[in-house]
């Protein structure tokens, strides 16, 4: 039966071709790409300096990897992400949905949406040392103006997005190629023309360290959310086998992360040949369009990340709602979405740079989790019913990398040494790969009440 998505007279062949194949890869495209993710590629880049491949690999590994596993690893099992998350329990599928939805909402995602366009559209324009005013009048007026489109957001986010992502492309582009044909510039606002030295990390462990930053993006969860999308798109072109739609994520899931890749190098070569130092990317790429366009330049970049920022705020303001007034019926829609901008705002005023180093150590410790679960997925029809493999391995996972996430934090004590000194991977970031396979094959065992067959929990 074809999918009742399909318009009239479409005729069902039973798979895409190239077109539709590329459309729904830049759909996924689309959907990944936002604002928030052309300012952690320059940074790294800068850091990394000749070291920006290798970096840029692991970041691309844990970004757009991830995210890509996420989808398929639904898809292998069911439709959704709580689909996933039944592999544990019902209970576990609720709680994976209101973590991942507070990760991409009002915790991170959301807020970033604010301090990005502010510091992009508007801070180098304002005085400094009254910043901190600008930023609440700007990211009020923000998220008020969220919250109104929010009610009504298809037009407003298929006419901006339409422009909008294009616009944000080609500036990047004209970046890059800026970047290229450009002499070396060495003026008192900034520096760039020479791919420096790599710094910290990225001297002896650029790959794993790309990895880590990759967590930043916060595409990995996002993947989870976004599976039933790609789902759709798939059955809309009349393609309702299981194998096929699972075969056609991964082959769209390959060509958007080829796009995700481009972008990224283009964005991580900018900030590897940039050698004065920003507090953040975003800073980093308005003075460097700035500097190789001129004031029109930074103006028209600002103005179309605001714009993008915008179009993600109100998509994800309406999928946490949306979400969320299923879970809790009793709640308007209105509510919901006027208390997550309420707070998104509040968090958006910490700061761009202070979110970031707030939201590392968190996505340190969530990202072992679903890559465990994720990889598990595909070894369902081994593991069976037997439910403890899943809950061993992710919270085996997850003890390893809270120590690891603490220590991000500035936060040390005792059992960190011995995770150094004992723990493989530890130091590359990874000291949770081991751990999750104990406790997997822990799982295994015949006596967790767990692992017996019980559809109700």
């Amino acid at each position: 039966m074809i999918d009742n998505n399909l318009r009239k007279g479409e005729f069902y062949m039973g798979k895409l071709n190239a077109k539709q194949l590329l459309s729904v890869s830049l759909t996924l495209f689309a959907i990944f790409f936002g604002a928030g993710n052309m300012i952690f590629p320059p940074a790294m880049g800068q850091l990394a300096g000749t070291n920006f491949i290798h970096a840029l690999a692991g970041f691309l590994v844990t970004d757009a990897g991830i995210a890509i596993l996420g989808m398929i690893g639904v898809v292998l099992v069911g439709n959704s992400m709580s689909d996933l998350g039944r592999l544990v329990s019902k209970k576990f599928a609720v709680v994976l949905s209101v973590g991942v939805y507070l990760l991409i909402g009002p915790l991170f995602a959301l807020p970033r949406t604010g301090s990005v366009s502010f510091e992009l559209a508007l801070l180098p324009y304002v005085p400094q040392h009254n910043a901190w005013i600008f930023s609440l009048l700007f990211t009020a007026g923000f998220f008020l103006l969220t919250y109104y489109l929010s009610s009504n957001p298809n037009k407003v986010v298929d006419v901006v997005g339409k422009y909008m992502t294009p616009i944000l492309l080609i500036s990047i582009v004209m970046i890059f190629v800026g970047c290229i044909f450009t002499n070396p510039v060495n003026s008192e606002m900034i520096q760039y023309g020479t791919i420096g030295a790599p710094q910290q990390d990225y001297v002896s462990i650029p790959f794993f360290k790309g990895m880590i930053e990759g967590y930043n993006a916060l595409d990995g969860p996002a993947g989870l959310a976004f599976a039933i999308i790609v789902i759709n798109a798939i059955r809309s072109y009349g393609i309702t086998d299981k194998k096929s739609i699972v075969k056609y994520t991964i082959f769209s899931g390959l060509g958007a992360a080829f796009f995700l890749a481009v972008v990224y190098f283009m964005l991580t070569y900018a900030g590897a040949i940039t050698s004065t130092s920003f507090s953040n990317g975003g800073a980093l790429l308005h003075a460097l369009t700035s500097s190789l366009f001129g004031n029109v330049g930074g103006v028209i970049l600002g103005i179309a990340v605001l714009l993008a920022c915008l179009t993600t705020s109100i998509g994800l303001t309406t999928a946490f709602s949306d979400y969320f007034k299923e879970l809790f019926p009793s709640v308007s829609y209105k509510k919901i979405a006027a208390a997550v901008c309420i707070f998104s705002f509040v968090i958006s005023n910490v700061g761009l740079s202070q979110l970031i180093t707030i939201s590392l150590p968190v996505l340190m410790m969530i990202y072992p989790i679903s890559v465990v679960l994720i990889l598990l997925s595909f070894m369902k029809k081994y593991i069976g019913h037997r439910r403890m493999v899943y809950v061993g391995g992710m919270f085996m996972a997850f003890l390893a990398s809270f120590v690891s996430a603490l220590e991000s934090a500035g936060v040390s004590f005792g059992i960190t040494s011995l995770f150094h000194d004992y723990l493989p991977f530890y130091s590359l970031g990874l000291g949770w790969i081991i751990p999750a396979v104990i406790g997997a094959f822990i799982g295994f065992l015949p006596f967790w009440p767990m692992n017996k067959k019980n559809e109700n929990i």
